[in-house]
């Protein structure tokens, strides 16, 4: 027998996981004259997984620390003596934000590329591993209430909003809410996991707010739904952890299985 929440899941359509959902937030990009010395410790500081190198206006390579480790520890070269640029892997494979991640598999097995940079508009905005594809879950359907607080240079920061999240992974999530949030707004969510004693409270940015559809004719005067699209930003790894575990406890029974 189905309950009223397993009926209200199957109101949404569930939207297809982007690359957007699962990529890393941020390239870190440098000219090819720097040395392997100081791109390492740009590595190291900034906990990336690799560096865009940008040799030339239209030539581009990636810089990892296993080619660090390969083309130079393992060579007995000396770091600060060679240039980033005679080591970074080419091509770089590219992918725009909002491709389904089935695409950013296909382009991987296709080139064999394990890293894809990820672009919005033709500037890079993250980087997608193999990793990212094969072992984090997808978004699962689910209906938990959530606070959704508004942050930052908005203009009206700090209001609160009671909303549902209906689809929801490690990356981010989708909610209904009477309120509209615009892209690019900062927001903050508190909410509960079932079967976990500690509340999460994650921090995130709208990537898209889909407009209801209202009837012309429509006088009901019931408050409209927004459906609003969240990316997670700065998640720890606890946090990260215990929304993968439950994507994972949540994940549809194979059906050979049933």
């Amino acid at each position: 027998m189905m309950n009223d929440d397993d009926k209200s899941v199957k109101t949404t359509p569930l939207i297809p996981t982007m690359v957007a959902h699962m990529m890393t937030p941020g390239v870190v990009q440098i000219p090819g004259d720097v040395s392997v010395s100081e791109a390492a410790m740009l590595l190291e500081r900034e906990q990336a997984p690799c560096l865009l190198i940008k040799d030339t206006d239209t030539q581009f390579g990636i810089m990892t620390p296993t080619d660090i480790v390969k083309k130079v520890v393992a060579q007995g070269l000396e770091p600060h003596e060679i240039e980033v640029r005679t080591i970074m892997t080419r091509p770089v494979q590219f992918i725009e934000y909002d491709e389904a991640i089935t695409e950013a598999s296909i382009l991987m097995m296709a080139t064999g590329a394990s890293l894809l940079i990820v672009t919005k508009q033709h500037q890079p905005v993250g980087v997608l591993s193999a990793q990212d594809v094969l072992l984090n879950p997808p978004r699962r359907s689910t209906r938990i209430p959530v606070v959704v607080s508004v942050v930052g240079q908005t203009p009206e920061p700090g209001l609160n909003y009671n909303a549902i999240i209906t689809q929801l992974s490690h990356a981010g999530g989708l909610i209904e809410s009477a309120t509209q949030l615009t892209p690019k707004t900062n927001v903050v969510l508190a909410f509960s996991i079932s079967g976990q004693n500690t509340p999460l409270t994650i921090r995130g940015k709208v990537l898209a707010s889909e407009a209801p559809q209202v009837e012309p004719d429509d006088t009901s005067g019931e408050t409209p739904t927004w459906h609003i699209d969240i990316q997670f930003t700065d998640l720890s790894s606890p946090d990260l952890g215990r929304i993968r575990a439950w994507a994972l406890q949540t994940m549809p029974p194979s059906p050979h299985l049933s």
